[in-house]
């Protein structure tokens, strides 16, 4: 019998430039930098990744942090985009690189050499993935615009009164980008290697979040519904302050996880009632439990427990 090895590093000996900027490129430079790639990062020496230097870092100083994170498990080359050489510079990278991350202007890239004409002349072939903002729509965008635009940012405004709404707590679109960039750069590396030639991918910041997020708010129920599980319809799975100000997030969906957590704080609510939407009242139970509680007696309370919750 075969003994099963697991591993970190199952693209070990595979090597990706990353020319992407920002979140979603270094993102995918990221996630295949922890599969075992060896993932050089490219910028210009002048006009760096704007979370490294430049408008981002200026105006908020924690775009350099992000740019740490996402980084920090690469190489960094800085070249001079503007030298004579920089075609020859980049063509030596290029000798070494079974994938390429794209997320340049076209026009910079025909003139570093690594538009698909140039790259469908190389001896090596290459593996090369494009980000754009979007297949059909002509405007610039950011995370926040393409979660509009495919309709999903109205789940996150329904029943707002304020007259200024603060975005998601994370900018989701565009980490869905980047692990979508990185799982569509693994499958043209499966491509390439089938067909021994180059392969080229284009993926698309707007189309990418309707493939994802609109699976979990299909387009057939928007007129009807706009609360679900997994932003608080039901009472078991929700988001409860504690006495001292604190949260705690409870996910309770399941029967006997109901049915100890009831017993822990000495509820009694019907596991028929933890999906219980249509009043209050369950709600308002679980609430009125943890009011009189700090986190600290919650963390106490549950200390020999396991029924799906957690401290924020």
């Amino acid at each position: 019998m075969k003994q099963r090895v697991m591993t970190n590093n199952i693209l070990d000996g595979v090597t990706i430039l990353d020319f992407g900027h920002r979140l979603p490129g270094p993102l995918a430079g990221k996630i295949l930098a922890g599969l075992g790639a060896r993932v050089i990062k490219v910028e210009d020496h002048i006009f760096q990744d704007p979370f490294c230097a430049g408008a981002f870092a200026e105006f908020d100083p924690s775009f350099k942090d992000w740019y740490q994170e996402l980084n920090g498990s690469k190489e960094i080359v800085r070249l001079d985009f503007k030298s004579s050489a920089i075609k020859d510079e980049i063509a030596e990278l290029l000798k070494s690189c079974s994938g390429v991350i794209n997320g340049l202007p076209y026009k910079v890239q025909v003139s570093l050499g690594i538009d698909s004409d140039s790259i469908s002349k190389l001896s090596t072939p290459l593996a090369v993935v494009d980000m754009k903002a979007s297949k059909e729509s002509k405007t610039a965008m950011h995370d926040l615009n393409a979660l509009a635009m495919t309709g999903l940012l109205s789940l996150h405004v329904e029943g707002q009164t304020k007259d200024i709404v603060d975005p998601p707590f994370l900018p989701i679109a565009g980490i869905n980008f980047g692990h979508k960039v990185a799982t569509d750069l693994l499958a043209v590396l499966l491509k390439v290697r089938e067909s021994s030639k180059s392969y080229f991918h284009t993926t698309y910041l707007l189309e990418s979040t309707e493939e994802v997020f609109n699976a979990f708010w299909p387009r057939n129920l928007r007129g009807d519904r706009t609360k679900f599980l997994h932003n608080g319809l039901y009472p078991c799975y929700s988001l409860y302050k504690t006495s001292d100000g604190k949260y705690v997030a409870l996910a309770a969906v399941e029967e006997k996880f109901w049915l100890e957590f009831c017993e822990v704080f000495n509820l009694d609510i019907p596991k028929e009632d933890r999906f219980s939407y249509q009043d209050d009242k369950v709600f308002d139970a679980i609430s009125k439990c943890f009011l009189s509680r700090t986190q600290k007696d919650v963390k106490k309370a549950t200390e020999r427990h396991d029924f799906c919750l957690s401290l924020i």
